[in-house]
């Protein structure tokens, strides 16, 4: 090694050695400044006062009817199929007439004889009044006459009730829209012999939509009409929309649960009566204090149940304060803070184990 490196090297050797000569003399070691951990946070906002549950239903048309015929008979012809728009009193299906209109022209003649048979009832009861007014006849053929005459009217006014349901019942051989709408299920064909009653369309009005869902027994106090909801659709994600709680069945169906309508308010074009849908309702918790949902994470647990300790953010400071906290009931699986804390705090949500009470930090979005 030549001379020059051992120079150089002595030369920084006595540097340093009086730097530290330096720092001996004022009594002062240098300092190694602590790192500035960077924390995740969030602040807090709203009281959780409510449980959320969301249940899985269809969309069905607020005002829906399941139509039939009124009479029996073999299906003529079907005019509308499923998904066709149709207008109030516009004939949907037709059954074949005939029967019916032989029924009438029948009833009809009926009505002929049974008139005929009043003029003819009529004349005799005026005759033995005659004749028992001039003293040559009996009370009991006046009787008689007028029991015939009286008997005969009775059966021209059953003819014509029997004329009018016949014709009543040929009416109600066409089928017809009970208002605008959109035609959803059609179970039958022409040339089908079908009952009176028996289902053949379904149809929809057209207008306000519903999500038809079951509560159970356990929750069903706890959700009154009115209540607002969450409408959202598995298979269109965008189309989110807000409900509120239109019907709550006073009669438990299958499994114990009842059945609950959501109208929707203002819902997308798009959805349509069958689509799947989830509502999400927030249920009253009567026996549970107001608080704010944390997540577990946000949590340093302590020794006490129901205790435990958050770090509250100060921004004059930039650190932490280690906060006593007390919580209650649990909602989604995160817990209730009921104590402690305020709207607006904002705290750390993460790595909460390697912080301490003043340590300064920095913030990461929350």
């Amino acid at each position: 090694m030549s001379l020059h490196v051992y120079k150089h090297i002595g030369l920084d050797f006595l540097g340093l050695l009086s730097l530290l000569a330096l720092f001996a003399c004022k009594g002062q070691a240098p300092e190694i400044p602590d790192p500035v951990r960077a924390i995740k946070t969030m602040t807090i906002s709203e009281q959780a006062s409510l449980q959320v549950r969301r249940f899985s239903g269809q969309v069905a048309a607020v005002d829906s009817s399941d139509l039939s015929f009124q009479v029996r008979g073999q299906v003529a012809s079907v005019k509308v199929d499923i998904g066709d728009r149709v207008k109030r009193e516009q004939v949907l299906a037709v059954l074949d007439p005939e029967p019916y209109q032989l029924e009438m022209e029948a009833i009809k003649a009926e009505l002929v004889k049974a008139r005929d048979n009043v003029a003819k009832t009529k004349a005799e009861f005026e005759r033995q009044q005659r004749i028992f007014e001039q003293g040559a006849g009996a009370q009991r053929f006046v009787e008689v006459s007028e029991y015939n005459y009286k008997a005969a009217q009775s059966a021209v006014d059953f003819q014509a009730a029997r004329l009018d349901l016949a014709n009543r019942n040929l009416r109600k051989t066409k089928l017809l829209a009970p208002y605008d709408g959109t035609i959803a299920l059609r179970s039958v064909q022409p040339h089908e012999e079908v009952l009176a009653g028996q289902k053949v369309l379904e149809i929809n009005a057209k207008g306000k939509l519903e999500v038809q869902v079951t509560v159970p027994e356990t929750t069903i106090d706890r959700i009154h009409i009115n209540d607002p909801a969450t409408i959202t659709f598995p298979t269109l994600p965008g189309a989110a929309t807000k409900g509120r709680i239109s019907y709550i069945g006073s009669a438990a169906i299958e499994s114990n649960a009842f059945p609950v309508k959501v109208e929707l308010i203002d819902p997308n074009k798009i959805i349509k009566p069958g689509m799947t849908a989830e509502a999400t309702l927030s249920m009253i918790q009567e026996e549970q204090k107001p608080g704010y949902m944390l997540p577990i994470q946000a949590i340093l647990p302590a020794q006490e149940t129901g205790q435990g300790y958050a770090f509250v953010y100060d921004p004059g400071a930039s650190t932490v304060k280690k906060t006593p906290i007390r919580f209650g009931g649990v909602e989604q699986k995160n817990p209730i803070v009921t104590e402690g804390l305020k709207a607006g705090d904002v705290i750390a949500v993460a790595g909460v184990s390697f912080l301490a009470d003043g340590m300064k930090v920095n913030l990461m979005k929350e």
